[in-house]
């Protein structure tokens, strides 16, 4: 909307408001997404605002008095005398200079420096205004974009030497370099899913938490009024609600597969069981008009991976292949050992490893993919289903869980004859003891009387976790960062476990927080909850030894079955 001029001169700014605009001005400064500094004619700093000093580490106190040219490196020290300084004196003012901070750590932080002089009627100088700005990011495109264009003046140098095999020569390259754009692109986009995901996973999921948790307790109030019509009604909404919660937890948690930022808990893994333990849930997915077949080889080797999302794989595999037969037809599920050696993995577009690998194929006689569907079908979102039908995310996220597993994965298909697709997991260590799947419990509230320390930064899903495990029989205390949950530990000496998120604010993470908190009480057990984790309790993609972690969102069940397995180790 355009700011009309008002028609008359406005009235001076109050008191009050002046304080304002001051106030407003003095955060800006402070506060400005660049360093701002003001010296005296012979260079020594006379003001520096908060974003320089976060930056440099130096506080304001350190910087009073020293000349900017003595927070350069050497090289940039000279540089900006013998060039820079005199460039000043003569025109009143140089831009974008990049130069090297020293930090007070020692470290190196590339900048981008501006500076003008100011002034008086008799042509003297005042002062000088010098704008910092945080050239990190740009050095690294700058160094990357140099490096990429030496690597192609090589290439282009290699072309040119090789004049006898000239045509063979090129068509060569060419196929590398389109090779290596195409796993660039895959990278990037992969890193753009990642970056995405992680934004949305902390906050969508802890939201998710409080809704579920919430239709959670209905349901516990509404089984617990007489049964009439209304009531009826409002548990249907419910359900609606609920199931509406879940899809979306659902839909997040196969952006996280597929951006490879879901915490894994691999094992050791007899995948003939596995699957044998999931046929009647596979049978019924599948429905009675598709044949359904597992043909398990003989000797198989145990394979590496994460169970529970190996069989979140395996059923999204057969549901994909349930709807490329919707006429009936053939499901098969085979099991071998296979031997990926390096001329076959050196033809692939993304790396992998060469050696041994359990090899899972899921073959459907339905209407088969074409060529130029098949190069789209691990794209997040991309899908050949009616709108509605599917999310797009489902052979997404088995991609991210067999790129995250340092597995493999490859589609075979052929229009009017049906699609196999294999699924490659890296073979365990012969000494390790296959995992043993457990029977599936059904739902139910696990109670208890211990101290449980709950650290939460989100106040909605504090209260709720606090409010259900008090429910379930426990004593709770609170804390809303890792330096109020340490002040509490120190008082009590009764705490039994303590429940946090990994991101916390305050500079203090879970993990963080429970290896001080260990220092206080040694025997206290954690158990940790998360969104969305990279390097906290995660890494290479699978959780830390010994560390429990229940994922958000959560429901009732899961947090008081969770708690309670831990508490009785």
């Amino acid at each position: 909307m355009l700011l009309k001029r008002p028609s008359k001169r406005s009235a001076p700014l109050s008191t009050s408001e002046t304080s304002a605009v001051s106030g407003d001005f003095a955060d800006l400064f402070e506060h400005a997404p660049c360093g701002y500094l003001a010296t005296d004619p012979q260079g020594r700093i006379s003001m520096a605002n908060a974003t320089f000093c976060a930056w440099t580490g130096f506080s304001k106190g350190d910087l009073a008095g020293r000349r900017f040219q003595e927070l350069l490196t050497l090289p940039g020290r000279i540089y900006f005398e013998t060039h820079f300084a005199p460039l000043l004196r003569m025109q009143g003012t140089f831009n974008e200079v990049a130069l090297d901070l020293v930090r007070a750590s020692g470290e190196r932080m590339p900048v981008l420096v501006n500076a003008v002089e100011r002034q008086n009627e008799n042509g003297e100088v005042q002062f000088i205004r010098i704008s910092v700005f945080n050239a990190t990011d740009r050095r690294r495109y700058e160094t990357e974009l140099l490096k990429a264009k030496q690597e192609a003046e090589r290439a282009n140098q290699a072309l040119q030497e090789l004049n006898a095999t000239l045509e063979a020569r090129i068509a060569s390259e060419l196929e590398q370099r389109m090779k290596a754009e195409a796993a660039l692109r895959q990278s990037q986009k992969m890193e753009a899913i990642g970056q995405l995901t992680g934004g949305v996973a902390h906050d969508f999921n802890n939201l998710l938490t409080v809704i579920i948790g919430g239709l959670d307790a209905m349901d516990r109030v509404l089984r617990g009024l007489p049964a009439t019509p209304e009531t009826a009604r409002l548990s249907r909404l419910r359900e609606m609600a609920f199931h509406g919660a879940r899809r979306a937890a659902t839909l997040t948690s196969r952006l996280l597969a597929f951006a490879r930022r879901q915490a894994l808990d691999p094992k050791a893994i007899d995948v003939n069981q596995l699957i044998k333990g999931i046929a009647d849930l596979l049978q019924r997915t599948i429905g009675e008009s598709i044949a359904f077949e597992v043909v398990t080889g003989a000797g198989l080797w145990h394979a590496v991976a994460d169970p529970a999302e190996l069989e979140n794989a395996i059923v999204n595999l057969s549901v994909n292949a349930r709807d490329a037969m919707p006429n009936g037809g053939r499901l098969t599920i085979e099991t071998g050992n296979a031997h990926l050696d390096e001329a076959y993995v050196e033809s692939l577009d993304e790396p992998v490893d060469p050696g041994q690998y359990v090899m899972i194929a899921v073959t459907d006689t339905g209407h088969g993919i074409d060529k130029e569907t098949l190069s789209k079908v691990f794209e997040p979102f991309f899908t050949t289903k009616e709108i509605g039908k599917g999310t797009g995310l489902g052979l997404s996220q088995v991609y991210g869980f067999l790129r995250q597993s340092h597995g493999h994965i490859r589609i075979y298909s052929e229009v009017g004859h049906g699609t196999t697709v294999k699924l490659y997991l890296p073979r365990a260590n012969p000494a390790l003891a296959a995992f043993q799947p457990g029977e599936r419990e059904a739902g139910g509230y696990y109670r208890g009387s211990e101290r449980i320390l709950v650290v939460e930064d989100d106040d909605a899903l504090r209260a709720f976790s606090t409010s259900v495990l008090r429910e379930l029989g426990y004593t709770v205390l609170e804390a809303a960062n890792g330096r109020t949950a340490l002040d509490l530990l120190q008082e009590r000496a009764d705490v039994d476990l303590i429940f946090t998120d990994v991101v916390l604010p305050g500079g203090m993470n879970g993990r963080q927080l429970v290896d001080r908190a260990r220092q206080i009480h040694p025997r206290l057990k954690a158990l940790f909850t998360t969104g969305y984790t990279r390097n906290a309790i995660v890494h290479n993609g699978t959780l830390d030894p010994g560390v429990d972690l229940l994922g958000k969102p959560f429901t009732v069940a899961a947090l008081s079955k969770k708690v309670r397995q831990i508490l009785d180790l």
